[in-house]
């Protein structure tokens, strides 16, 4: 196995486990939301609310599919 398919391997784990914990995790949606798009801009990319909704509702999608 080549050295980059073991890193894309872990970066894709880390990001499926980050979206996983972000979902199941103890706050309303709404706070969570929020701290993600606060995060989002601190990196100067800006997500209106349905824009939000929308990577929501991919990654939701896509976690899905992988179990």
């Amino acid at each position: 196995m080549k050295p980059i398919h073991i890193i894309m391997s872990v970066l894709g784990g880390a990001i499926a486990g980050a979206a996983v914990g972000l979902l199941f995790a103890p706050e309303k949606g709404k706070d969570t939301r929020s701290r993600i798009a606060d995060l989002l801009r601190e990196k100067g990319i800006n997500l209106k609310g349905s824009k939000m909704d929308e990577l929501v509702n991919e990654l939701t999608d896509e976690i899905k599919e992988s179990l």
